[in-house]
C-alpha cells in the first residue's frame, strides 16, 4: 500500500496533507459552485504520478476496499438523518427509480455503447450497469444545504440510498456471465430478490438491536456510543453480505431505523457520524483520484467517447427511465425533469469500475477510464447546476435553517436527562408567547434560545420568535410528554413542518 513507498513519518505527513487539502477544498466548493467530489478527485490527481508525482498508486483492489468502507459510512450517515415520515411519502416512486429506473438506464446506456464503440454486448451492458445508479455520496452532499423542495429532496435521497443494490447486482452478474461459461441469466433474477429481501430484513433487525443496545448499555464514556453505532453499521454490512444479501441496502435500512428511534446520546452519535462521513468521503475520492492516470483519462479517444456516453446518459437514458418509472405517480413534468437532471453519478460507479480490473477482464482499464470521465462530467455539469435548475423550474423550497452556534447538544446518561433541540416556525403555537405563559411538562426547562446565531438567556418575560432554536433540558421519563406537547401545539401545520420541527 502507500506505506510501502514511504516511511511511517512521511506516510503520516502525506495523510495530513491530503486531509488538509480535502477540508479546505470542501470549504470553498460551495463558494465556487463546484461539487466537492470533483475537487477531492483533483486533489488525488494532483498528488498522483501524473501530477506532482508524490504518490504512485495503482492498486484497484485496495481502492475497492477503501471505497466500500467509505460508502458504508456515507450511507449510514445519510440514513441517520433521513426522516421516515418524509421518506414514507415517496417510498414507492423512490424504489421504482432505484430498481426499474436503474435497469432501464443500464440497458439504454449499454446498448448505446455497443452501437458506438468496439465493445462486446456483455462488456457494453457491464458499462451501462456500472453507471446506471445515482450516487448517495454525491446526492447527499449536493442536497445537504440547498433549499430544494422537500418532496424532490426526499425522492432523490431515498433513490440514491437504495439503488446501489441493483447496480451492484447487475455489475457482478454481468462479470459472472463474462467470466463463467454456462451461467444462466434466469438463475440470477431470483438472486436479486433474495439480496433485496435479506438486506431489508437484516437491516431492520440489526437497526432495532442497535437502538436497543445504545439506549440500554451503560458505557464508561459517552464517546463510546458513536463508535458503537459505527460498529453496528459495519456489522450490518458484513452480516448481510455474508448471508448473501445486499450489504448497502442493509446499512441504509438499519440507519433509517436507528435515526428514527429514541436514542440516548443522539446528537453525539449524529455529529460524530457526520464528521466521519466527511472524512470517508474525502479519503475515498482522493484515493480514486490517485488511482486514475490523467494522461490516459484525458486522451482524445476517452474524452470523445466519454462525452458521447455522458450525453446519452444525462440527456436520453436517465430522463426516459425517470418518466417511465414514475408513470401514474404524483409528479409533474417539471418535477420529473428535475429528478432526471439531479441524478448525479459519483463514487459508486467508480468503485464498481474497479471490479472488472480486479477480475482481470479484457478492456477493463478502458471501461474504468470511460466510467471515470462520465462521472466527472455528470458531477461537474449536473452537480454545479442543481440549484439553478431548481430555481428555473420553481422547485425551490423554504430556506434551510441550519444552526451554526456552538451550544453542545448532550445526553446526560447517568443523570437520565437530555437536551432537546426544537426549532420554531411561523405556524408554531408557541410563537409570540412569553415563556411564563407556555405550559411545558414538569422537569422540562428551556436552557437557552438561539436567535439569529446569538445566544439569548431565557427568563419568564422572554418572547418566542419564529425561527428560534429552543434548547430544552428534560428528564428521559418526561421526554415523551414534551414531544406530545410540542406536536400538539403544531398540529394544525404538521404536514408543512415535519422536517422543521423537533429533533427527538
Amino acid at each position: 500500500m502507500f506505506s510501502d513507498a514511504f516511511g511511517t513519518d512521511s506516510f503520516l505527513l502525506l495523510t495530513a496533507l491530503l486531509l488538509f487539502s480535502g477540508v479546505f477544498v470542501a470549504k470553498f466548493s460551495s463558494r465556487w459552485g463546484i461539487p466537492a467530489l470533483i475537487l477531492f478527485i483533483l486533489v488525488g490527481m494532483l498528488f498522483g504520478s501524473d501530477g506532482l508525482g508524490i504518490v504512485y498508486f495503482s492498486d484497484a483492489g485496495t481502492a475497492q476496499t477503501i471505497g466500500i468502507f467509505a460508502l458504508v459510512i456515507i450511507l449510514f450517515e445519510g440514513g441517520l438523518h433521513t426522516k421516515w415520515d418524509t421518506v414514507r411519502a415517496v417510498a414507492v416512486p423512490s424504489l421504482s427509480l432505484a430498481t426499474f429506473g436503474v435497469l432501464l438506464t443500464s440497458l439504454m446506456v449499454g446498448l448505446a455503447s455497443y452501437l458506438l464503440f468496439d465493445f462486446t454486448l456483455l462488456e457494453s451492458l457491464l458499462f451501462g450497469a456500472i453507471v446506471g445508479s445515482t450516487d448517495a455520496a454525491a446526492v447527499f452532499a449536493a442536497l445537504k444545504e440547498r433549499n430544494i423542495k422537500a418532496k424532490m429532496g426526499a425522492t432523490l435521497e431515498a433513490e440514491s440510498g437504495t439503488n446501489d443494490p441493483m447496480a451492484v447486482f447487475l455489475t457482478l452478474s454481468l462479470i459472472e456471465l463474462i467470466t463463467t461459461e454456462g451461467t444462466s441469466v434466469w438463475f440470477l433474477i431470483p438472486t436479486f430478490f433474495l439480496q433485496m429481501g435479506l438486506g431489508i430484513i437484516i437491516g431492520i433487525i440489526l437497526g432495532k438491536i442497535a437502538s436497543f443496545s445504545i439506549n440500554r448499555i451503560k458505557l464508561d464514556s459517552s464517546a463510546l456510543y458513536p463508535l458503537l453505532s459505527v460498529a453496528f453499521a459495519l456489522a450490518t454490512y458484513g452480516v448481510t453480505a455474508f448471508v448473501g444479501g445486499s450489504g448497502f441496502l442493509g446499512v441504509y435500512v438499519a440507519a433509517l431505523v436507528i435515526g428514527n428511534s429514541e436514542l440516548t446520546y443522539r446528537y453525539s452519535i449524529f455529529q460524530f457520524n457526520e464528521g466521519f462521513a466527511w472524512m470517508a468521503q474525502i479519503l475515498m475520492f482522493v484515493i480514486l483520484g490517485l488511482l486514475v492516470f490523467p494522461g490516459e483519462l484525458f486522451s482524445a479517444p476517452i474524452m470523445l467517447n466519454g462525452l458521447l456516453l455522458s450525453i446519452v446518459l444525462i440527456v436520453i437514458a436517465r430522463p426516459i427511465a425517470v418518466f417511465l418509472s414514475l408513470i401514474k405517480m404524483n409528479y409533474s413534468v417539471k418535477e420529473k425533469l428535475f429528478i432526471s437532471w439531479a441524478g448525479l453519478r459519483g463514487a459508486v460507479p467508480i468503485v464498481l469500475a474497479t471490479f472488472p480490473i480486479v477480475e482481470g477482464l479484457e478492456n477493463s482499464q478502458a471501461l474504468f477510464n470511460l466510467v471515470f470521465f462520465v462521472v466527472l462530467t455528470s458531477a461537474l455539469v449536473q452537480g454545479s447546476t442543481i440549484s439553478l435548475v431548481a430555481k428555473k423550474m420553481k422547485l425551490v423550497g423554504p430556506k434551510k435553517d441550519v444552526p451554526h452556534h456552538s451550544i453542545e447538544l448532550i445526553s446526560m446518561g447517568n443523570a437520565k436527562a437530555e437536551m432537546i433541540q426544537y426549532q420554531t416556525n411561523q405556524e408554531s403555537a408557541v410563537v409570540g408567547q412569553k415563556l411564563r405563559d407556555v405550559s411545558f411538562p414538569n422537569r422540562a426547562n428551556i436552557s437557552a434560545i438561539i436567535r439569529d446565531n446569538e445566544v439569548i438567556t431565557p427568563y419568564g418575560e422572554t418572547e418566542i420568535h419564529a425561527g428560534d432554536f429552543l434548547y430544552i433540558l428534560v428528564e428521559d421519563k418526561h421526554k415523551e410528554d414534551l414531544k406530545k406537547t410540542l406536536e400538539k401545539r403544531v398540529k394544525r401545520s404538521k404536514a408543512k413542518n415535519k422536517e422543521k420541527g423537533a429533533y427527538f
